[in-house]
């Protein structure tokens, strides 16, 4: 069955709900664990309908943002989607109440009863109305972005097909672009204000609600970690700080002297050779072509994988008006696929999406015989370590997509994945600042922007751009809106990227089997177990970092 065939039901959620409770009350009847592990797979299935069809409605409306049916549907979910997430966690309550709860974690892992007893401390009856506004807040920002049409050199862009603009390497040209992308910002600046304004106050209530002091603890929960805590992502950004940003600093020095210029401007940051980045080798359709054979010879896993995405037309690629911007991966559990979007621009940034979303797409694919929707995507930090590391694990074909300009694809790839870092611990030091003190106003947000910009990109010159000056960047960084505390999961992930790297770099044969074995695993066990289970070193182990940045060093020096 293709994409466009999936048949789309609205949940009826008094069906929904009446079905659940009973099968809840039975479980907590039970006596025996066969009946117990029956009914929760039962409950299981109901989910898996569930969140199926509203993963089918996320993407056909972020597909295509006015369609009128599906913003309706979006609209729907973002209403019921709280009652749904009530009757889950009283789900993980009866479960954790179980008779045969040892006999059940030996069935189904540790990890499953981890995730509940976390669910159960981020939700009761009491916020459900603040659970709706916060969804409402979150489409009605994608809604914002979206709408972008912005007047660029005859054309009418979004923000996705602005990219070729920012990184052309003509640098009038870069400006002016950048100019004009801020200013769609500038103009939506009160409106992104009031939005961000509601969701740090809806979120702080909900918190208190909870019993937290603020939303930092809760948000944790939230994302399902279980091994480690703000203190040691704290310490995590101490080590960036001691041994990325200087080296950061560095490679921007190097870029100017590239480029030729006076001064590195925020416009100039997007490309990294003064002819220009690595140049397609051609079309959209060339490069999907290109990526079925780059997946045929990758192993036989991701032959099959690859073939069963292009034939059942599970991925939707290209920018066009009134898409979503951004790129992501999703899992239709009901149709037992992952569903690869995202916004082909003619750049680098088609390869970037091609092999990271698909690094999240191979692994849900390879785990997609857990019976448990709790198992199918591991937490997001570790779902990252998929992605970024498929992109590594991928260069000996860069060929395929950049010909003879493949060498300054990878230069500039490895370049642009440890300058990254530094931008995501600010993101991540940012939200923390924010929802410590949720009583900031928007002056006040954008000052702590613009000092963390100056802490961790101590390089970054906004030239006389005074809007991105006093600190708006982050309008554009859809996890500050969207995601809270996500953004420093890419980060953790990048660091276990680069010791895939660098395993691929000494032994291919053995990365690769570490890699699939790491995606086999899925969400079965927590983050440090995963990183722990696929010999890689935790990114809070001190020392860590260090050799890492020399490692990159001294392949650059070879250059």
């Amino acid at each position: 069955m293709k994409f466009a065939d999936m048949k789309y039901k609205r949940p009826n959620m008094e069906e929904l709900k009446n079905t659940f409770n009973k099968l809840l009350l039975s479980f907590e009847e039970a006596h025996d664990f066969e009946t117990e592990n029956k009914l929760l797979l039962e409950i299981n299935n109901l989910r898996v309908e569930f969140e199926s069809m509203e993963q089918i409605v996320y993407i056909r409306h972020t597909i295509n943002t006015k369609e009128e049916f599906y913003e309706k549907e979006q609209e729907f979910f973002d209403e019921n989607k709280p009652e749904y997430d009530d009757l889950v966690s009283k789900f993980y309550k009866t479960l954790m109440k179980s008779n045969n709860i040892e006999e059940l974690k030996d069935k189904w892992g540790e990890q499953l009863f981890t995730i509940a007893s976390l669910t159960i401390d981020t939700f009761s009856e009491d916020i459900i109305d603040d659970l709706k506004e916060e969804n409402k807040l979150m489409s009605e920002y994608t809604k914002v972005l979206a709408a972008a049409s912005i007047n660029f050199n005859g054309e009418v862009c979004n923000l996705s097909q602005m990219r070729p603009y920012q990184m052309n390497e003509d640098r009038n040209t870069r400006k002016e672009a950048n100019e004009a992308k801020y200013e769609f910002f500038e103009e939506n600046e009160e409106k992104l204000d009031t939005i961000y304004d509601n969701l740090v106050r809806v979120r702080t209530n909900i918190a208190k609600k909870l019993g937290y002091e603020n939303f930092t603890h809760l948000g944790y929960k939230r994302m399902l970690r279980s091994d480690y805590t703000p203190e040691m992502v704290a310490t995590f950004r101490e080590e960036v700080l001691k041994y990325i940003v200087p080296f950061c600093t560095e490679l921007r020095e190097m870029q100017r002297k590239e480029l030729g210029v006076n001064k590195l401007k925020y416009y100039d940051e997007l490309i990294t050779f003064k002819d220009g980045n690595a140049n397609l080798a051609g079309d959209p359709e060339y490069i999907l072509k290109m990526g079925e054979r780059m997946y045929n010879e990758l192993s036989p896993e991701t032959k099959i994988f690859f073939k069963d995405m292009v034939e059942k037309n599970c991925m939707d690629l290209l920018s066009k008006k009134g898409k979503s911007p951004g790129g992501y991966c999703t899992y239709i559990g009901s149709f037992n696929m992952p569903y690869i979007f995202s916004n082909f621009n003619g750049t680098i940034d088609d390869v970037d999406v091609l092999t990271h979303e698909a690094g999240h797409a191979f692994q849900v694919y390879e785990s997609r015989e857990y019976d448990l929707v709790e198992y199918k995507f591991p937490t997001l930090d570790a779902c990252e370590i998929h992605s970024m590391s498929m992109e590594f694990l991928t260069w000996p074909w860069m060929n395929l997509f950049f010909g003879e300009e493949a060498d300054k694809y990878r230069y500039g790839h490895l370049i642009n994945s440890i300058l990254f870092i530094p931008y995501g611990v600010l993101v991540d030091e940012f939200q923390h600042i924010i929802y410590n003190n949720p009583q900031m106003n928007p002056v006040e947000r954008k000052r702590a922007w613009r000092e963390l910009e100056k802490k961790y990109l101590p390089h970054r010159d906004y030239e006389n751009n005074q809007f991105l000056e006093r600190g708006s960047y982050w309008y554009q960084q859809g996890h500050i809106f969207k995601n809270p505390f996500y953004y420093i999961d890419y980060t953790l992930a990048q660091i276990c990227a680069f010791q895939f790297w660098s395993k691929a770099n000494k032994n291919r044969q053995e990365a690769w089997q570490d890699y699939i074995n790491l995606c086999k695993r899925g969400g079965s066990l927590s983050f440090l177990k995963l990183v722990k289970s696929a010999t890689l070193k935790s990114p809070f182990e001190r020392g860590v970092i260090e050799p890492i940045v020399q490692e990159i060093k001294n392949w650059i020096d070879k250059k």
